[in-house]
């Protein structure tokens, strides 16, 4: 069957769909829109690290096309 992904822009609506759902007993997941991927987190957060660590490489933009 297919999928159908709603974004709703308020509490109130976000309230009212799972309502709606439950009432026609639709199974439904919740998440939460601010959650990433916790392999691209790790990425960041290595990459974070590294620069700390000086092992990054800066280039000044007037040099970039050169």
């Amino acid at each position: 069957m297919s999928q159908v992904i709603a974004y709703p822009d308020n509490k109130e609506k976000l309230v009212a769909l799972k309502a709606f759902m439950k009432a026609l007993k639709i199974s439904f997941e919740e998440k939460d829109a601010g959650q990433y991927n916790p392999e691209f987190v790790s990425k960041i957060m290595k990459g974070d690290k590294d620069l700390k660590e000086g092992k990054g490489v800066k280039i000044d933009t007037d040099d970039l096309w050169k």
